[in-house]
């Protein structure tokens, strides 16, 4: 990336950097390694954004300089709870990080099968005390799916290092059937909270693209 970045990431997801490098981000890439255990009766949007906040806060750590991105997806199967105030509480739901083996993402991929599920993706950033978090929330559907097509594509090495099993930007597309929210958020980035988080931390984004202040 540049020699001059505005903000790191704190990923080293390859899908997080392209879609940055789609809207023109200046940034530089500086993973960073956290325990990413889901809690007793954590609510999965509770633990997404946990999950990218504790990322930016390890980042901002390790920098102490340029504000820092984190992010976190999760595909989640099942009812969620709110309260009165919208708040996530405590629920039935299941949640899908990546599959620990060729029978674990199977598994994940039948009980996906013929359903909706949700897309939960958080994005954080940080620097000292300013500290944001959003979240976006996907409805996917899959059409129904036969074992043998979910073992053929487990043997494609895609789905090893996916959320739920699949890459709806790769092969796992033919799998949904509907979608309703962001599309770049499934991917792992939604670009919509991203840029939010960028007008927040006053990251002229836009400066480095074709995009034009008219007012």
């Amino acid at each position: 990336m540049s020699s001059s970045p505005d903000f790191i990431l704190a990923s080293a997801s390859p899908r997080r950097r392209e879609l940055l490098q789609q809207i023109d981000c200046r940034f530089q890439v500086s993973p960073e390694a956290i325990d990413e255990k889901v809690f007793v009766e954590e609510a999965p949007g509770d633990y997404v954004e946990r999950m990218a906040l504790q990322k930016a806060k390890a980042g901002w750590k390790a920098n102490n300089n340029l504000p820092v991105l984190g992010a976190d997806t999760a595909v989640v199967l099942g009812e969620r709870k709110s309260n009165k105030e919208g708040k996530s509480e405590k629920s039935t739901a299941q949640i899908f990080g990546k599959p620990g083996g060729e029978s674990d993402a199977i598994s994940m991929l039948m009980q996906l099968s013929g359903t909706t599920h949700s897309v939960l993706s958080a994005v954080a950033m940080v620097q000292g005390d300013n500290q944001h978090v959003l979240l976006s929330e996907t409805l996917v559907t899959f059409r129904a799916l036969e074992e043998s097509e979910c073992r053929r594509y487990w043997f494609t090495d895609e789905p090893c290092d996916k959320a739920g099993a699949y890459a709806i930007q790769g092969l796992g597309g033919v799998f949904v059937e509907k979608l309703s929210g962001s599309y770049s958020g499934v991917v792992g980035l939604p670009l919509a909270e991203t840029c939010e988080l960028l007008e927040i931390f006053q990251i002229p984004w836009w400066a480095n693209s074709k995009i034009q202040d008219r007012s």
